[in-house]
């Protein structure tokens, strides 16, 4: 097959299965360092901020995959732990290999019968070895949260206090036996290796693992399902793992985009963007999202943010956390709005302080009416919020009526010349519409389209013009309109 042809295959479990047993353990205990890929999901449009946020922390390139919402960057065994301390990326994996032409066969059967053999060809002893790395990193660091079990992921490491070290002994007997001949090739030391192996046996923990088969392309002659199953199928023989589709250890990831296949495993139960809000609402967004946003706007010291539709303070609270130079506002006009953002408020200061930082953050919440803001003109210099869709919250029919009075109120307590707001919405029309409205208030510099539950929804980057709020015509117009609609409101309650 062609394009297998230029990739190193390790033939057999005499190759491959000794790295997932001694071979990691003598990594952990030497230190040994070595240079793996590391694959992240990212939130659809944010791919750029992602590779961005890899060079600035972890001083790597990362490289921007075909597939929206990934991106690939190298890591050596002694910086992984930096992997998951980025905050623009959903979800880790480890690399075991990548085709980018992969010449899949015209019938279904060949193209599975090939899937079911490349999963004895794939250099597996690399990412295994991470992935053990990277329980033991879990165990140590706590990067992951405990009792997910209820999501059909394994929470082993909140509830066996001893599996970092059971983890190190729980491959199948034969990889351990194929380790010793491998360290026998030079003495004469092969049966008592073996017997070393088989003494260890009943110590060992029977691996459970899962395969799940991501697919994007319309030229396939398979499904998701029957590539996972033939997939799973052959890893299964030839590791002698169990199967179990909810509490696994391993999972391993085949990722399929048009002609580009990735295989991994994952070094993420549970998506990084969960590590901010414990009182969710009907729209909280991710964290990672939310991370982007704020990237995008580039806050600096001493900068007031404004939130006016916090919902449940996902924004502001991430802001807050990750770039704390700058004070924050949430504000809703809705209480149960407001109890949340206080309530995710208070759950950070705690954690924090139960860690022994700091507890304060430079954040406070407001109740109050959007298109009235308590806020002095000209006085904040970011104005950040996930406007309403019209879908889960409001109505496009209102949207018309929002849209307008929002953006006049964020122009008005906005700094002229300075100003800037990031906007998402995906109601585009009725935003088009407004920020026309708008001209003489808002330039629009950039949009970021990004999928948002799947919706196709924009970020909007705009800046506020050096007009004066109140003296450009725009602002006139609206001015007017809503002096005859008060006169025409207060006329009816007098005939009334």
């Amino acid at each position: 097959m062609s394009s297998q042809e230029g990739i190193t295959a390790e033939p057999g479990p005499t190759t491959v299965g000794p790295s997932t047993s001694s071979s990691t353990e003598n990594d952990a205990t030497t230190g040994e360092v070595i240079t793996v890929t590391i694959g992240a999901t990212v939130p659809t449009g944010f791919e750029h901020t992602a590779a961005e946020e890899v060079k600035e922390k972890i001083g790597v390139d990362a490289r921007i995959s075909k597939d929206r919402g990934r991106i690939y960057f190298p890591i050596t065994t002694d910086k992984l732990f930096q992997a998951h301390l980025l905050k623009s990326v959903d979800n880790l994996f480890v690399v075991v290999e990548e085709y980018d032409h992969y010449q899949f066969k015209e019938s279904k059967e060949e193209t599975l019968m090939e899937m079911q053999q490349l999963a004895s060809e794939l250099p597996w002893t690399n990412a295994l070895e991470v992935w053990k790395l990277n329980g033991t990193l879990k165990k140590k660091k706590g990067y992951r949260k405990g009792g997910n079990g209820t999501k059909g992921k394994s929470n082993s490491e909140a509830t066996d206090p001893t599996v970092a070290d059971t983890e190190q002994q729980e491959l199948p007997q034969a990889a351990s036996a194929a380790e010793s001949q491998t360290k026998a090739e030079s003495t004469s030391d092969t049966e008592t290796s073996t017997q070393d192996s088989e003494e260890a046996e009943p110590e060992a923990k029977l691996i459970k693992f899962r395969v799940t088969c991501n697919r994007a392309g319309d030229k396939h002659s398979f499904s998701s399902n029957e590539a996972a199953r033939d997939f799973g199928g052959a890893v299964q023989e030839f590791f002698q793992w169990k199967a179990d589709m909810t509490k696994f250890d391993i999972e391993v990831l085949l990722n399929i985009h048009n002609v580009e296949v990735v295989i991994g495993i994952a070094l993420t139960e549970e998506s990084l963007h969960r590590r901010n809000i414990s009182h969710f609402g009907p729209t909280t967004l991710r964290s990672t999202l939310c991370y982007g946003m704020l990237r995008l706007c580039q806050p600096q010291t001493s900068d007031i943010i404004l939130d006016p539709m916090c919902g449940t303070g996902a924004i502001p609270l991430e802001g807050a956390i990750e770039f704390n130079s700058s004070f924050y506002i949430a504000g809703d006009n809705h209480d149960m709005a407001v109890n949340r953002t206080v309530n995710n408020v208070c759950h950070i200061q705690k954690r924090r302080a139960d860690k022994g930082s700091a507890s304060g953050l430079p954040i406070d919440t407001v109740r109050w009416d959007l298109c009235n803001l308590p806020m002095r003109t000209g006085s904040v210099d970011i104005v950040i919020t996930d406007m309403p869709f019209g879908k889960r919250m409001g109505s496009r029919k209102n949207n018309w009526d929002l849209y307008p009075s929002c953006l006049r109120e964020m122009a008005r307590v906005c700094t002229p010349g300075t100003g800037k707001a990031v906007l998402l919405t995906q109601d585009k029309k009725c935003f088009a519409k407004a920020i026309s409205r708008m001209g003489g208030l808002w330039k629009r510099l950039h949009t970021v389209w990004v999928n948002v539950g799947g919706l196709h929804a924009g970020v909007y980057l705009l800046k506020r013009t050096s007009a004066v709020f109140g003296q450009t015509p725009e602002d006139v117009y609206e001015s007017r309109g809503t002096v005859k609609a008060q006169g025409e409101e207060k006329g009816d309650k007098e005939l009334s």
